[in-house]
């Protein structure tokens, strides 16, 4: 806990510098949110992990271009922030509206599609809605199928959850 408090110390003390430094509505204080925002979901504070991810998102949404693959990446941050606090209507919401962007801003078998598609799924489990689930895991699979091997992790994670929903139904 103590490396999470150093790293916490130093990212607010560089967000303090920037807000000096740069225009309030500059992506490197997104940047900063966010890794703060990290720091705190790393320690179990996921409402003021909540709270630096929606700054990110409100700075990005004013810097950046609207499907911009950075704001994916803060709607993907906060639905796993809903997510760890059980609101998983809000989680959901979060997660499709990070692959709505990432399916216009990335090539369709980008990794990070099959992540999105892999959270979707996850909250689908938790909301007892295990075909919409299933189908969510196959669709990660079907990406990561492609563009990387067999033995890559994030293909074998995918692989192990769609055989644990399905022992469910039996």
């Amino acid at each position: 806990m103590g490396e999470y408090s150093k790293a916490l110390s130093s990212f607010e003390r560089s967000l303090e510098i920037q807000k000096i430094a740069l225009p309030p509505n500059h992506p490197g204080l997104a940047t900063s949110y966010n890794n703060i925002g990290m720091v705190y979901d790393n320690m179990g504070e996921y409402s003021k992990a909540l709270s630096s991810f929606e700054r990110s998102l409100e700075i990005r949404k004013i810097a950046l271009p609207p499907n911009h693959p950075d704001l994916a990446t803060s709607y993907n941050n906060i639905g796993g922030m809903y997510d760890n606090m059980g609101e998983y209507s809000k989680a959901l919401s979060s997660y499709e509206r990070s692959l709505e962007i990432e399916k216009i801003a990335l090539p369709p078998n980008h990794p990070d599609l099959a992540t999105s598609y892999n959270n979707i799924a996850s909250v689908y489990s938790h909301m007892g809605e295990y075909s919409k689930a299933v189908s969510s895991y196959e669709r990660s699979l079907e990406i990561l199928r492609k563009p990387v091997p067999s033995t890559h992790p994030h293909l074998t994670l995918a692989k192990r959850n769609i055989q644990n929903l399905r022992n469910r139904f039996k």
